[in-house]
């Protein structure tokens, strides 16, 4: 069934479960835009290992430019410039509990807006190597608003940023009070690295485990069904979810009571969670020039998510999906055997 601009959003969930998007697999292809397929995950646990691989998958991730650096720069300017000194933080106050959520407002607009801006207002690809070329919803009921756009811009700074700010506030006033364990710097400066480079790990793990609790039917319905608003997305989208899920989705970083961090590691590790949100779901594979691009941003295999809801709940790095039987790779086969398994699963919950 497909979703226009003026239709309601009612249908959503009714096409999800009658399999109305079969039409991929009877040879029409639903997508404007399709990467190289199958869709790889990280070669780190591959048997057996492949040295080259691991280390070119590694190196990729990062250089020359990737959201992940661009993160991490960022956090770097926040805490030099735009962030309260430590000691400060050892008492709660509204002035630098102010300074912090000022900060955190004016980069989710920043980045979700510019890209917002230059994906979909100034045009700037057009529909080059977009993903659904289908427009996002400017009329239906099932948004806030009755706009997807404002739906999630509201949901995303209203509650996301406020979420956001909240934690990086009780993560930095535990790191002042010693309640959780510090870096000390320079000495452990090979360690901040190193949880730097390990948090994409990371990030897919909670992401998968936490996801997978908020499809279950009760949850889905009660919290995670604002976000799955979007079967089609934009930079506002990531972000765009129910209060009690951004509790859960940024409940990430209170890993950082068992694991040593640092005011830079807690800044990007909550950096990372959000403003990705926002550059993994572009709905294009990133900003291009030349026919080429430059900046890889959103992930087919999260747009797979949207669309077809319960498969790819994780992420590449960590590959839960095919460990547990969730993964489409996006290719025809991948899709007829997610079809298969969805209508073998309705079938049982209708005999149960």
């Amino acid at each position: 069934m497909k979703k226009t601009p003026e239709s309601t959003g009612n249908e959503i969930e009714d096409s999800r479960r009658s399999g109305a998007n079969e039409k991929s697999a009877r040879g029409k292809n639903p997508w404007h835009y399709v990467p190289a397929l199958p869709i790889q995950t990280s070669p780190y646990f591959s048997w057996p290992p492949n040295a080259s691989a691991i280390a070119r998958w590694m190196i990729r991730g990062w250089f020359p430019l990737s959201e992940r650096l661009i993160i991490l720069l960022l956090a770097i300017v926040s805490v030099v410039f735009f962030h309260p000194e430590l000691v400060v933080t050892t008492e709660i106050s509204a002035s630098w509990v102010a300074q912090i959520y000022i900060r955190n407002f004016l980069l989710m607009c920043i980045v979700a807006g510019g890209l917002h801006w230059y994906f979909y207002i100034w045009r700037k690809q057009g529909d080059d190597f977009r993903f659904d070329a289908r427009p996002l919803v400017k009329s239906g009921r099932a948004f806030t608003f009755g706009s997807q756009v404002h739906d999630n811009m509201f949901w995303t700074l209203t509650s996301g940023v406020t979420v956001w700010t909240i934690y990086e506030v009780l993560m930095m006033w535990a790191l002042a009070n010693g309640y959780a364990p510090a870096l000390s710097l320079p000495g452990d400066l090979p360690w901040l690295l190193l949880l730097i480079f390990l948090l994409p790990m990371w990030e897919t793990t909670h992401f998968f485990l936490i996801h997978r609790l908020i499809h279950n039917s009760t949850l889905y319905k009660r919290i995670h069904a604002l976000h799955h608003r979007n079967t089609n997305v934009g930079p506002w989208s990531g972000l765009s979810m129910h209060p009690l899920e951004h509790v859960i989705y940024l409940s990430t970083v209170l890993i950082h009571f068992v694991v040593p961090s640092s005011p830079l590691l807690i800044i990007f590790h909550l950096s990372y969670f959000t403003l990705s949100a926002a550059t993994t779901h572009t709905g294009y594979q990133g900003i291009a020039k030349k026919g080429k691009v430059i900046l890889p941003l959103g992930t087919f295999h999260h747009q797979l998510h949207h669309r077809y809801f319960d498969c790819n709940y994780g992420g590449l790095e960590t590959p839960w999906d095919q460990w547990t039987g969730s993964f489409h790779n996006g290719t025809a086969d991948s899709h007829k055997q997610f079809l298969a398994k969805r209508r073998g699963k309705m079938k049982a919950e209708a005999n149960s």
